[in-house]
């Protein structure tokens, strides 16, 4: 199957129904296999997959310059979302910076490992306390008039914020985590992105795994493994979590589908302004990914997904204290 297309904002951005998340191709969660991710970017341009999510801090930078490789020749076939928002120093992201000279350093170092002369979507990665939301936006709109960027977006900011930034400079998306899993967006968040006409891009769609039915318990993960640290994967937690999930589990065996399936479908059927990026780094699960985009759910399995999963019930808190801090909400 080939994806359809959905508009993010009113500026003109449309974008494969479901995008790909690239994280995963260069850090976080587990060994790399280059190989296998160029594969599977390759793949994803077959299949119609064509919004590609990066970010200079993962690797970091090394996650750039795989995309900007495997994508020679392939460039006007894809749109590339990246993103600025941190000092990174010694191989490690050493806290936010979105002043405006730094945001205009990390977009030209970013087109060159990218190997483009523009960026499709630029979002600031977290909100810079230290910075004015309104300089940010002004930046990232000087950076629109010079052709180095088309669009405009914001990660995992809050209300305030998102009006602010779109006073100055309009905003195409906001990316953020949202799923069945993660609801935290639906009280304030997803009301003002409708009324102001900005898509939402949802990360972490299949809950980090646990709407898969396939984590395992965050000891068994390796040390340098995300997972490993995550409290929702951690004792009490994983096993709430775990049969919280079992819903998702039950409806996929009953539709023949992954649960992960039913979850991309849940979000697809929340408006047509949503476009998930499930990350992978093997073609497998990326055909699954797309896949979901045929999946229609009845309004009953709906009803039963949004009760059996409501705001809350997850257990444990979406980060630790230090990444959650970085969260504008």
């Amino acid at each position: 199957m080939t994806l359809h297309t959905r508009k993010l904002g009113s500026q003109g951005l449309e974008v494969s129904a479901i995008g790909l998340g690239c994280m995963g191709m260069s850090q976080f969660y587990g060994p790399t296999d280059e190989a296998e991710s160029i594969a599977t970017l390759h793949r994803a341009i077959e299949l119609g997959c064509t919004f590609l999510d990066t970010a200079e801090v993962y690797g970091p930078f090394n996650n750039e310059d795989l995309l900007g490789r495997a994508l020679a020749g392939k460039r006007n076939q894809v749109t590339i979302a990246t993103k600025f928002g941190f000092r990174i120093k010694d191989g490690k992201s050493v806290g936010t910076d979105s002043r405006p000279e730094h945001i205009r350093e990390v977009v030209d170092a970013s087109l060159k490992r990218l190997r483009t002369d523009h960026i499709d979507l630029l979002y600031q990665h977290r909100v810079d306390r230290n910075v004015p939301m309104e300089d940010v936006a002004g930046t990232v709109g000087e950076l629109v008039k010079h052709g180095k960027v088309r669009f405009f977006g914001l990660s995992e900011a809050g209300v305030t914020n998102i009006r602010r930034a779109h006073a100055v400079h309009p905003i195409s998306s906001l990316q953020s985590e949202y799923s069945l899993w993660e609801r935290n967006l639906e009280q304030d968040v997803i009301p003002v992105l409708r009324e102001l006409n900005i898509g939402l891009v949802p990360f972490s769609p299949l809950g980090r795994g646990f709407l898969t039915g396939e984590v395992k318990r965050a000891e068994d993960y390796p040390v340098d493994d995300f997972r490993h640290n995550d409290p929702r994967y951690q004792g009490e937690n994983y096993d709430d979590n775990m049969r919280a999930a079992q819903i998702v589990r039950d409806i996929a065996l009953s539709l023949h589908a992954k649960p992960g399936q039913v979850a991309l479908a849940w979000l697809l059927q929340q408006g047509d302004d949503v476009v998930p990026i499930p990350g992978t780094k093997r073609r497998q699960y990326l055909e699954e990914n797309v896949a979901a985009a045929a999946l229609q759910l009845d309004n009953a399995q709906i009803k039963v997904l949004n009760e059996s999963l409501s705001p809350g019930r997850t257990s444990g808190p979406r980060y630790g204290e230090k990444m959650m801090a970085l969260v504008d909400r």
